[in-house]
């Protein structure tokens, strides 16, 4: 099964280059981030006419994530309201449409888009850190399914000074912070990397800053991730960011990165003997 998750900075303007992306890597589900369009205008039968499930959850202008499979879409979670149901603060944070989770053939993938903070000055960054807190109860909570877990998505964070092009001069910023990385990998507790599994050197970005010519100089991020439970760790085949499509005429300021994880929709967590859970 390929996963794929790719942030398009607005999916009606690169609706055509999704769609092209798509039918030339023929992923099984490709997991969107910032969308910026409210649901009734999301363009759902350019991918229905393609044979795809669409589940939506989005906003006007702003965010939004969605889920584009070739599965059926079993058991749609919007927000984190969707495991987090007498959780206040999760409600509230619920205004800015960030998360969307399925079951696709006996997986749960859960679909992200971390706030960007702006600056570590900003109430933008308060924001992020609540948000990456709620995120940790969501998680736990979710975990208590017992499901083999997916999470994808735009994180707005490098974990890792590799991560980054110039770490010297940018770690301890926004999208490097302490705070932020802490916070991130105390949420994430034993889903791991899949991406680092195959490469560990730096230099391998999924996001280019549209200023200052960052792509021609290849002066880039790794924010953009792949982490999965030990279940699927052990079956991944590998784990890709597919940077051709950043060079795109008018292209998202973000690349996909996609996984390949050896299983069937045959399979379940009950079927497994090697089953961790």
């Amino acid at each position: 099964m390929q996963i794929a998750t790719w942030n398009v900075n607005s999916i009606r303007t690169r609706i055509d280059q999704v769609l092209i992306w798509l039918k030339e890597v023929d992923p099984d589900l490709l997991c969107l981030q910032e969308t910026k369009v409210d649901d009734p205008i999301f363009p759902l039968e350019r991918f229905k006419s393609h044979g795809y499930h669409v589940s939506i959850h989005g906003q006007k202008s702003y965010n939004g994530v969605a889920l584009i499979s070739r599965h059926e879409l079993n058991d749609i979670r919007l927000g984190f309201i969707g495991e987090l149901p007498l959780d206040q603060e999760a409600n509230d944070l619920g205004e800015q449409k960030r998360v969307i989770s399925a079951l696709v053939d006996n997986i749960r993938v859960v679909n992200l888009y971390v706030p960007n903070g702006s600056s570590l000055v900003s109430e933008k960054y308060s924001y992020k850190l609540k948000w990456l807190q709620c995120l940790e109860r969501y998680l736990a909570a979710q975990a208590k399914r017992k499901e083999p877990l997916c999470l994808v998505g735009d994180f707005n964070i490098a974990l890792e000074d590799r991560d980054i092009h110039n770490p010297k001069k940018l770690t301890g910023g926004i999208m490097a912070s302490i705070p932020e990385r802490e916070m991130l990998q105390k949420a994430l507790g034993s889903l791991q990397d899949v991406f680092r599994v195959f490469e560990q050197e730096s230099g391998h970005w999924s996001w280019w800053d549209y200023r200052s010519g960052a792509w021609n100089r290849d002066s880039g991020w790794r924010i953009d991730h792949i982490y999965l439970c030990d279940e699927l760790l052990k079956r991944a085949k590998s784990c890709e960011i597919h940077k051709n499509q950043r060079g795109n005429i008018q292209p998202s300021d973000h690349a996909p990165v996609v996984v390949d994880i050896n299983w069937t929709e045959e399979e379940s967590p009950e079927e497994d003997e090697d089953n961790i859970f």
